[in-house]
């Protein structure tokens, strides 16, 4: 399965993102990245494989090599996310929780015939992260793009997007299938998929998404980008 943590934040939100990820470990057990956002620096990611070192010891030296006031991070039981994306809408950090099931069928259709080409993993499958990027960059903007890949997915895309101005895109599955969360405090926003991961860091209950519902979250507010079906 696979889970994720963000947070956008006054102050550095690097901690916040550690732990949260961190308590989403169970969730997944092969594969686990941050990536962060500083307006001198940029995006920045770190990936690591988790299968025999818990994230804590994989990821320790965080702290003194990533610095930003808005981050995500990712555990996966299959591809390494987050993805760094460069496309016409942007350059962003880019995680995703669910199955494709259409995955060859969407790259044929999709994507062969604009000559667009992928890396393959060991297995000789595509990264089905890149897979959702290339199809949200088939459209002018995020929303667009969201609404477009998660018409065309066969299956179920919880997606998670850390763009390259600090703000944070959440997008819930269409039909509601995996749980995504809000929580607020004082200097912030974040989004989990477990509300402990949250509650345990300060947090407070803010809001849960809708079935295909998309927010935008910065420090000071909330947009919704979509409303829920």
């Amino acid at each position: 399965m696979g889970g994720f943590f963000g947070a956008v934040s006054k102050n550095d939100a690097i901690s916040d993102v550690f732990f949260g990820t961190d308590y989403h470990s169970h969730l997944g057990t092969r594969r686990a990245g941050i990536a962060a956002y500083d307006k001198e620096i940029g995006l920045q990611r770190d990936i690591h494989n988790i299968q025999n070192s818990p994230f804590r010891t994989k990821f320790e030296k965080i702290f003194d090599e990533m610095y930003g006031k808005s981050a995500i991070g990712c555990i996966s039981d299959f591809e390494p996310q987050p993805l760094l994306m460069r496309s016409k809408i942007g350059t962003y950090a880019i995680c995703f929780v669910g199955l494709i099931e259409n995955s060859d069928e969407l790259i044929d259709e999709y994507l062969v015939k604009q000559g667009i080409h992928f890396n393959a993993m060991t297995s000789g499958k595509v990264n089905s992260v890149e897979l959702i990027s290339a199809l949200i960059n088939q459209k002018d903007n995020f929303t667009d793009g969201i609404k477009f890949a998660q018409s065309v997915i066969k299956g179920s895309a919880t997606i998670l997007i850390l763009t390259d101005y600090g703000s944070i895109i959440a997008a819930r599955d269409k039909v509601g299938r995996l749980p995504v969360l809000i929580g607020k405090n004082e200097n912030g926003f974040c989004v989990a998929m477990e509300s402990f991961s949250y509650l345990k860091l300060g947090y407070e209950d803010y809001k849960e998404l809708g079935p295909g519902e998309i927010v935008e979250i910065t420090s000071d507010n909330l947009t919704v980008l979509e409303k829920p079906g």
